[in-house]
């Protein structure tokens, strides 16, 4: 890495918010996502309770061959086969609020990466987020709660590299009692939460909470 590259990976390093500062952040922000509309006959689809993380549990063999940490990188692309999400990804930091700015809700296939956060791939817990639904109809996310342990989510890097992420749970949690440290927290090796709307509506309050997916990297392409 040459002296401008460190200096700059520095100053980045030095502006990323401390992990506390972001799970509260995002407990009153992104639990959160604004904008979804719940006004369809049919919902969008809820985890079962068997997909919820257990944090406790030794993690799946899978994991004991997992890759390194990768380095920092833009990133270009999220898919999903499991519930065919393929959606380009724009950088979201916090609006003046200081909430975690969604996508623009008017284009329902786009993420957001929380660029607060680290990139997917780097040691910690990178944070992908998008709308359930609009105005038009279902979006990007649409299908998050439909997810099962073992489904994988690829994160498509701006360094050429795509960062496969194997999931290990997915859990709705409202927005009064959203756990910050737990869905946030750095578990010490690279890891993705992907987060939408979820849980009850109503036309007052919009959704109750939010679907989280859990997962960690297992293989490099």
């Amino acid at each position: 890495m040459s002296a401008s590259e460190l200096a700059e990976e520095e100053e980045r390093q030095r502006k990323r918010a401390p992990w506390g500062v972001i799970a509260l952040v995002l407990l009153t922000g992104l639990a959160l996502i604004r904008n979804g509309s719940g006004e369809f006959d049919v919902g969008p689809p809820q985890p079962a309770s068997a997909a919820a993380a257990d944090t406790r549990a030794t993690p799946h063999p899978t994991f004991s061959a997992a890759p390194g940490p990768l380095p920092y990188s833009l990133v270009d692309r999220v898919r999903i086969p499991a519930i065919a999400v393929d959606a380009p990804v724009m950088p979201v930091g916090l609006d003046v609020d200081g909430w975690v700015d969604a996508p623009p809700p008017d284009d329902p296939n786009l993420a957001g990466w929380f660029t607060g956060a680290v990139s997917p791939g780097e040691k910690g817990t990178a944070v992908i987020v998008g709308h359930v639904d609009n105005k038009r109809g279902p979006a990007v996310f649409y299908g998050l709660g439909a997810l099962k342990k073992g489904n994988r989510v690829e994160v498509q890097r701006r360094d050429g590299k795509i960062a496969v992420f194997e999931i290990y749970g997915i859990d709705v949690f409202s927005k009064a009692n959203f756990p910050g440290d737990r869905v946030y927290g750095n578990k010490g090796a690279p890891e993705l939460r992907v987060i939408t709307c979820g849980g009850g509506f109503t036309k007052q309050t919009g959704y109750a909470g939010n679907v989280v997916v859990f997962a960690r990297l297992v293989e490099v392409r």
